[in-house]
């Protein structure tokens, strides 16, 4: 399983560039704080609901959760399902926040 730390990602977002975000915490985690991601929560992955992403499939994916953990389950899954090049992103909003704080 590939992963970006949210260094790279931030760094990344902040030169322009257009990346397939996919935060896979329950949607009141998300309401709480998210970097703009599309919700998408693992249980949905886990059923094999990923029509919303599916045209994403050969496209880079940034997955995130709280952590990285759920967010890496649903890495594993997303490559076993096809997608070619879904990433986790290390340590999740956790990190994001103790890097960058609740800005997105």
């Amino acid at each position: 399983m590939q992963t970006i730390t949210v260094q790279e990602l931030k760094q990344r977002l902040d030169d322009g560039e257009s990346i397939h975000l996919v935060d896979v915490r329950e949607p009141s985690e998300n309401a709480e704080f998210n970097i703009g991601g599309k919700l998408l929560p693992l249980g949905e992955i886990r059923n094999m609901q990923t029509e919303s992403i599916d045209d994403w499939k050969n496209d880079e994916i940034v997955l995130y959760c709280r952590s990285g953990n759920r967010s890496g389950i649903a890495a594993q899954i997303l490559e076993q399902m096809g997608f070619e090049n879904p990433k986790n992103l290390t340590g999740g909003m956790l990190a994001w926040k103790e890097n960058f704080g609740a800005d997105k």
